[in-house]
């Protein structure tokens, strides 16, 4: 969970964006058919000016979640919810996380968190935090300074990246897991000479969740947003199911949307076939739980949209989903978290999912198969399967 917080940097980033839409014609009007299309056409634009599902990252306020990055892990107590058990069992809740993390970016992201095993006792009672949904970013901001301040004796904070708050078990007014983001320009937290821009407070609900929480809540400093709904009406993993962390973080088939794994530097440019003009392209996708192959096809239908096929299969990250084949999902950058900007198309909308699966769960494309937006001039068609991967044909009429 990360408040909705926009910042100055991606406001103005936004306004440019919108800018060079209205004075650059679009990609997609200036190739001739069967012409394949450089990936970057399909890069779709943020224009949320917070965490969306834009292509580029001001990484002026997020963190790149490339190479070695450095968190302290820190236990803290409460004066009405003092510890009573090791810190060492709460850490082996979230510790997992990384080489989970590090599965899923292809080896390219490592968290490499340092535990300093003991309780510091914090200025307030957990009540007194406020921790609820809709927290603001203020008020998670008081926390954290408070934290940082009572592990400082014994933590040298210049040598880390981030820093993970993990409040005793005890402590049930923490009751949820929000990220913080320094906004800059302002005091923010500062120790040993160091401003930590970027932290996750793991509260209750990391006992319901798995290690997985470590993917979605870092992933949330790396600028990716929430793909479940924040509405409280309806399915709450109705876009988007069980197949990205950032969705459901217990999901069947968890492992980040190659669309994901392309903005955050995972997926390269040359694992992308892009299709923003009027055209066709066969591709041999490689399922984007393994590293190699290409890894999605882009069919541009605006300035904010597009479609995406990728492959998926039950190994690796993914080694629970319910399903195998070919996914197709929607991509809408100018949505916000919260709201859908990744929408999952199902391929098998009144199919009943397996015992132990969700709705949307089933929803890949097999062979012979085929998805059809009409008024978008879309068609994709599932051509084959092989061990790893499908084959597949988009049109852009």
């Amino acid at each position: 969970m990360l408040p909705s917080r926009p910042v100055v940097p991606a406001l103005l980033s936004t306004v440019f964006t919108v800018v060079l839409l209205l004075c650059t014609p679009p990609a997609w009007a200036g190739n001739s058919a069967g012409v394949r299309d450089r990936p970057l056409a399909c890069a779709l634009p943020g224009a949320t000016g917070w965490t969306d599902a834009g292509h580029d990252t001001d990484y002026s306020v997020f963190k790149r979640p490339t190479g070695v990055i450095r968190i302290a892990m820190i236990f803290v107590d409460f004066p009405d919810a003092p510890a009573t058990e090791s810190p060492a069992s709460d850490s082996a809740r979230i510790t997992p996380g990384a080489d989970w993390v590090r599965q899923a970016s292809y080896g390219r992201a490592r968290l490499s968190i340092a535990e300093h095993r003991r309780w510091a006792r914090m200025p307030q009672r957990s009540t007194d935090y406020g921790f609820a949904r809709g927290l603001s970013h203020e008020t998670h901001e008081a926390c954290l300074k408070d934290a940082v301040t009572a592990a400082d004796p014994y933590v040298d904070f210049s040598r880390y990246d981030m820093v993970y708050v993990v409040p005793t078990r005890n402590a049930s007014a923490i009751s949820f897991t929000p990220t913080y983001i320094h906004e800059p320009g302002t005091a923010g937290v500062v120790a040993d000479g160091r401003r930590p821009a970027w932290a996750v407070t793991f509260g209750q609900d990391m006992w319901h969740w798995d290690h997985r929480l470590v993917g979605h809540e870092s992933a949330h400093a790396f600028g990716l947003p929430d793909l479940y709904a924040f509405d409280a009406g309806g399915d709450t993993h109705r876009f988007t199911g069980g197949w990205d962390v950032m969705g459901l973080i217990g999901g069947a088939g968890s492992q980040y949307f190659a669309w994901q794994s392309w903005k955050l530097g995972w997926t390269h440019d040359s694992q992308v076939v892009c299709r923003a003009s009027r055209g066709r392209d066969t591709v041999r996708l490689t399922a984007v739980e393994y590293g190699g192959g290409t890894k999605m096809a882009v069919i541009r239908t605006g300035p904010t949209t597009a479609y995406v096929v990728e492959s998926r299969r039950a190994v690796r990250a993914d080694a629970r989903a319910c399903a195998t084949g070919a996914l197709v999902y929607k991509v809408d950058s100018s949505v916000p978290t919260g709201k859908g900007p990744i929408r999952v198309v199902d391929a098998e909308p009144d199919a009943t999912p397996a015992s132990g699966c969700r709705p949307l769960d089933d929803a890949p494309y097999r062979a012979g198969r085929s998805f059809t937006d009409s008024a978008a001039g879309v068609r994709i068609d599932v051509l084959s399967s092989h061990r790893h991967g499908e084959t597949v044909r988009v049109t852009r009429s």
